[in-house]
This record gives C-alpha cells, structure tokens and sequence, in this order.
C-alpha cells in the first residue's frame, strides 16, 4: 500500500512505550477471567482518552482508509506489542468495513476511536436468569443481552469491555474511515481455548425493564484483514 506508515519518530515511539508501559502494569496478572483493579481501569482510560491519532504514528491521509465503500474494503490491522498477558494493536478502517460480531473469551478489552465515527453494537451472555426461562436453545445458540447499539467517535471515552460484562461480544461497523486502538488481555491464545469465535445475532426476542436479549449463533467464519507491522522497538 501507499502512504502506508512513515518512519516512527522518538515522539510516536516515546507515546507507545508510555501505553505499552502502563499496560503492561496493568495487565501484570492476567489470567482468564481476570478484571483489572478500579484504579488500574482508570488510569489505562485516562492515557488511552488523552490521544491522538497522530501520536501513534498513523495518520487521515493513508491509503488504507481509502478504499471503495462498495467493495467489500478490508480492515487493517497494525500490531504494536505482544506479551503472554496483554496484545497492543490498532484495527484501521475504510468507510463500510465490519468486523463481524465476536467474542472476547475470559479477557479485559480497552478499545479508544481515535479516528472518525463506527457504529458499536454488543451483547453479554446471560449466564442467569428466571428459573422458568431458557438460556440455551437445543440448536446450540445462547440467550445475550444487548449492552450498546450506538455510533461512537474520536471524541467518545474509551469503551472497556469484561469477560462477564461491558459488551464482551461486539461487532464495529465503520460509518466512516475510523481507527480503533485495542488494548487486551490475557490476548486470545487457541491452543490455551481463548479462540475467537464469530457470532450471528437474531431479530431482538425479549424487551423488558431490565433490557433488550436476542440469541447468538455461532457461526463458521475466516474473517481476513491486511496486516502491518509496526517497527518500533518497544522494551518489553
């Protein structure tokens, strides 16, 4: 691609060691299912709502937001850091790009917009509910309840997400060209059973005071985006 990613500057790489720093702290314990101190939410929010996009080194003007709405436009992904506990990564998108809804098994999820508008949509599984209800149907989809359905942009606070709440499945849609940077952990690890499964949601099936729910199916699904590193020297 053209006008991919310039050359880091002591400025750019200076900000994400601050980032990468500050979440390896935070992340220092991650196992499954692991939650973060209230203390440490804040002050990862706080650093992480404080940016801009230049500051990683990304700007409007790359090709990668350039694509054809009509055309089915990939997602970009740039890797920043990984460690056993936490991924650092930015996900790029054209105007129109999606990645489908999927889930976040047993991890801590800080995603800031730091570029343009996508519209966020995420459920939680209900794992308790009315003796008389059901929460799994015999085809294998599972009851969820709808935590966001709304348009989110650069100037939105960051969104964390939890392994039993805060919209652990999401699905972002790009209403504009947008990037979101993710911070998480522990990172997904198939071989550890934290894959990333990918889900389908039904029409809303149940509205009351407590919320809206719907069933999720998971789906068979290889969801591909362009990949690009960047080459920065992060001390782990």
């Amino acid at each position: 691609m053209s006008r991919m990613i310039s050359t880091p500057t002591n400025t750019t790489t200076s900000t994400i060691q601050k980032i990468y720093d500050i979440s390896r702290d935070v992340f220092a314990a991650a196992t499954p299912g692991f939650v973060p101190l209230p203390s440490d939410v804040e002050h990862l929010t706080r650093s992480l709502d404080s940016l801009m996009l230049q500051d990683i080194g990304l700007d409007a003007s790359m090709s990668c937001f350039t694509a054809n709405p009509q055309d089915n436009p990939k997602v970009t992904y740039i890797h920043f850091a990984e460690s056993p506990t936490l991924s650092f990564c930015a996900f790029c998108f054209p105007q129109s790009a999606v990645i489908p809804l999927h889930d976040h098994p047993g991890m801590t999820v800080f995603s800031k917009i730091l570029l343009g508008s996508m519209h966020i949509k995420s459920y939680d599984w209900v794992t308790t509910f009315d003796s008389n209800e059901v929460t799994r149907m015999p085809n294998g989809a599972r009851l969820a309840k709808l935590n966001t359905d709304a348009i989110f942009d650069a100037t939105s606070k960051t969104v964390v997400l939890y392994p039993e709440d805060g919209g652990n499945l999401h699905c972002f849609s790009a209403v504009s060209p947008c990037v979101v940077l993710d911070v998480m952990g522990p990172p997904y690890r198939p071989e550890e059973g934290r894959d990333c499964s990918y889900y389908a949601d039904s029409e809303v099936v149940r509205v009351g005071g407590d919320g809206q729910y719907a069933w999720l199916n998971k789906v068979p699904r290889t969801f591909e985006m362009n990949g690009f590193p960047m080459h920065i020297n992060i001390r782990m």
